[in-house]
Formats: C-alpha cells, structure tokens, sequence
C-alpha cells in the first residue's frame, strides 16, 4: 500500500566529533546520498571555537536507503554516537559499514532504542596488480 508508514522508529540521530569540520562534513555529505536528513548541501560543519571540541548533530531517516556515489576519504577517525530504534539502527549500521571501516566502542540497549559510540575510518584502498 502507498504511504504505508512502518511500525517501527524510522529515523537516527547522529553526533560527530572528535575530528576536522571538513571530515565530518564528509561524513555528512556522505550520509546524505544515502538517506533523507534534517542536513542540507548548505549546512556546512563550522568550527566555533579553535581550542573546545565541536559535537555536530543530524538526524537521518532510514526508511529510503539510496546508493551511495563512493566511499568516503577521511583524514583522520572520527567518532560517531548513533541512536534510533533497533531496526532503525541496524539498517544504518548495514550503511555505515558500505561506506567506512566501522569500529564498535560501546553500545547501549534500552527498551526500544540502541545507542552505539562508533570510530569510522576510511576504508582501504584496493591495490590492483
């Protein structure tokens, strides 16, 4: 049926830090091919304050998964804490993992969300020869 709404939470909030505005504008811009999300082409990462740590949040609905154009370079890792529904969390994880190398720091369960503090790292590049 059209317009058919799951019966799960479909969306995941994401916080990026611990890396460059520009790494976590890749990251973004990379999230962003792959769902619809609160984040425009507009919405660059600023970097405030050159001393404090930033935190740059979005929230990215999972419902629609589109092919991502490429995997993304970063300079640097990055530290990702994601949180959503089960079902939610999982298909973005599944994402993730297509696009970077993804490390598990932590994770936490409660009734009916996850929350998970992830390092992502460009993945290797494949050497031909």
């Amino acid at each position: 049926m059209t317009g058919q709404r799951h019966a799960h939470e479909e969306s995941v909030s994401v916080e990026i830090s611990g890396c460059s505005k520009e790494d976590a504008r890749v990251v973004f811009d990379t999230l962003c091919e792959c769902f619809e999300s609160d984040r425009c082409a507009e919405d660059v990462p600023q970097q405030i304050h050159e001393v404090r740590p930033m935190v740059w949040l979005g929230t990215f609905d999972v419902a629609d998964v589109r092919r991502g154009s490429h995997r993304a370079r970063l300079t640097g890792p990055v530290t990702a804490d994601v949180q959503g529904g089960y079902w939610a969390i999982e298909r973005f994880r599944t994402t993730l993992d297509s696009l970077f190398t993804v490390h598990d720091l932590s994770t936490a369960s409660g009734d009916q969300e996850r929350e998970m503090n992830l390092r992502l790292e460009s993945r290797p590049v494949a050497v031909s020869g």
